[in-house]
């Protein structure tokens, strides 16, 4: 994946919904910073998530299809664990990259539009709560961006869209988590090296079908 560099777009804030800076966009969830990161300088949203877009009406079929004709892959993953990370600086290695499942922070990053990524370990934990979290690459042109801003505000229930920091090979992704089969449940990735307009239609097939499936019911 072409990740680009934060260090021109580092921010300081905590979640979606916390504090003063996070800020709710008309139609939609709130779009956040997290607070990851160096502090020189917070990120714009027109630099990282563009208002004014429109995601592409779709006519959301089964979620093979869909994934098909878009060019993504879809993955699965056995949960390993479903333990908490005491120490916020721990690196834990996931199954896959972006992460579907594991070992994680003991609080979930809220539901948000990201203009910087949470700590993996705390997507993990709102994947354990039934989320599905969206991935871009930050080097997408502002026109995709802006329309994944859309597609989020849409329909931002149990839903995160993030820039990809994992070192990916996607430059759109979601993942989920299933509880089945107990008691770790089974880690779901939707993965697409490349964006085109079809990779909608694949988004949000995957989060019907796997959206508030978690191992840990939140609301």
């Amino acid at each position: 994946m072409r990740t680009a560099s934060l260090a021109a777009l580092a921010s300081v804030l905590l979640l979606a919904g916390c504090g003063d800076d996070a800020n709710p966009v008309d139609g939609g969830g709130p779009v956040a910073r997290s607070d990851s990161g160096p502090t020189e300088k917070k990120p714009r949203e027109e630099d990282v998530l563009p208002a004014g877009g429109e995601a592409p009406e779709v006519d959301t079929t089964r979620l093979e299809g869909a994934a098909r004709a878009a060019g993504c892959e879809l993955e699965s993953f056995r949960a390993k664990s479903r333990e908490h990370v005491s120490d916020p600086g721990e690196k834990v290695k996931y199954s896959s990259a972006p992460p579907t499942s594991g070992r994680h922070s003991e609080v979930a990053a809220g539901d948000a539009a990201y203009l910087t990524p949470p700590d993996e370990k705390a997507l993990v934990h709102s994947l354990e709560h039934g989320r599905v979290v969206i991935w871009f690459d930050l080097d997408l042109p502002p026109a995709a961006r802006s329309s994944l801003r859309a597609l989020y505000e849409e329909d931002a229930f149990q839903t995160l869209l993030t820039p990809d920091e994992t070192g990916s090979d996607y430059e759109v992704a979601a993942t989920a988590w299933n509880g089945d089969p107990a008691p770790n449940g089974t880690g779901r990735l939707l993965g697409c090296e490349k964006y085109t307009p079809r990779v909608f239609e694949a988004l949000q097939a995957f989060k019907r079908k796997h959206r508030g499936k978690g191992p840990e019911a939140i609301p």
